[in-house]
């Protein structure tokens, strides 16, 4: 995995500056080999993916709202794009057919449960008498197959008066959860037909998801690094104000696409401030271990030989020394030299086709900067 995994570019190593001094002279007077240098510094840096992958924001939860009873939408009790939260009222259909329906549906429970008892009080007078054999067996069965009738009847009315107030219930159409509305398809007057017409889309965007996929050589390391911790996400795009965001990985895919050899992973961000949105596209980050007092150059002083890679080191008394070095992950000019290296070393970043074992050396320009992220 050499050379696939970054490092941030905060990283990047402190390179000295001297302009046109006098230490690259020989002692003889004569100017040595002019080269720019630069110092081995050791930091701690993050191992991430290389390169950033490019991540689709999707929304946590979406949800088509649709009447599920029809009827006049008489009032609308938001504004489009606004945030609600879960149980707000949204919509609210002309309740008065449902209201009638309703009062039919109690009306007749009310007939036919005073038809069941009068039934029962009938079947119980049938009984005694047949119990006294002044009645015969036809009889009482008839009075009773009348109450078992009455019965059904009275236990469909209870059922109708449910579903009577279900439907007023659902004239007045409220958030599954907390999200932001989006477009309006319908409006106060229209009337709505249930359930084909679609009122609203709702998109719960706190937190959120960032959806983006990353080679299957990556898959391995992935698995392993989560068992042992949460891996860190971060969501960059342009023109970013602020802090970029910061979420945790989630979900990886049971399957690697065979197409593409990709396999899709998702992460989960707060979204507290409603940075990222859905449908945004976004650089993403995927941090999946550190280096502890990692040596690093920049990558423009490693050198490629025929059967290593070194590096040239400027020894004080500003001799060039060719040093063989094992090299270990590369990130926007900044490679981790993980032996034949050691901190505070300078080594030649430009400049290194003048130069040979021993050959003196002028440094002619650096410039100092920071050497931790």
């Amino acid at each position: 995995m050499k050379n696939s995994i970054s490092i941030p570019v905060g990283v990047l190593v402190a390179v000295l500056l001297a302009n046109g001094c006098s230490p690259g002279a020989n002692k003889g007077g004569g100017l040595g080999a002019p080269v720019l240098v630069a110092q081995a510094v050791e930091t701690n840096l993050p191992v991430q993916i290389d390169p950033p992958p490019v991540g689709h924001v999707m929304p946590y939860s979406t949800v088509t709202i649709r009447p599920q009873v029809g009827g006049i939408l008489s009032e609308i009790h938001f504004q489009e794009g606004q945030e609600v939260k879960k149980g707000d009222l949204l919509f609210t259909i002309d309740p008065r057919p449902v209201q009638a329906a309703l009062a039919t549906a109690q009306a007749n429970l009310a007939r036919d449960q005073a038809q069941r008892e009068n039934a029962k009080i009938q079947f119980d007078r049938e009984q005694k008498l047949f119990d006294q054999k002044l009645i015969s067996q036809e009889e009482l069965d008839t009075n009773r197959a009348t109450l078992d009738a009455l019965a059904g009847t009275v236990a469909a009315d209870e059922a109708a008066v449910t579903n009577a107030e279900l439907n007023l219930e659902f004239t007045a159409i409220r958030a599954p959860f907390d999200g932001r509305t989006g477009s309006l398809q319908f409006h106060e007057g229209n009337v709505v037909k249930a359930p084909d017409d679609t009122l609203l889309t709702i998109n719960q965007v706190h937190p959120i998801y960032v959806n983006f996929a990353v080679a299957e050589q990556y898959l391995p390391i992935i698995k392993k690094e989560m068992v042992e911790k949460t891996l860190k996400v971060t969501a960059t795009f342009q023109n970013l104000a602020g802090p970029a965001p910061q979420g945790e990985l989630t979900f990886v895919d049971n399957s690697v696409d065979m197409t593409t050899g990709t396999i899709q992973l998702k992460a989960t961000f707060p979204n507290d401030n409603s940075v990222l949105w859905p449908g945004q596209f976004v650089q993403v980050t995927l941090t999946l271990s550190e280096l502890t007092n990692a040596i690093v150059v920049p990558s423009q002083a490693v050198q490629t030989g025929q059967n290593n890679q070194f590096v040239y080191v400027v020894k004080p008394d500003q001799t060039a020394e060719e040093r063989s070095v094992t090299i270990g992950i590369t990130y926007q000019g900044v490679t981790v030299v993980q032996s034949g290296l050691k901190t505070g070393e300078t080594v030649v970043t430009d400049g290194q086709l003048r130069l040979a074992p021993g050959v003196k050396v002028s440094i002619k320009s650096a410039i100092s900067s920071t050497n931790a992220p």
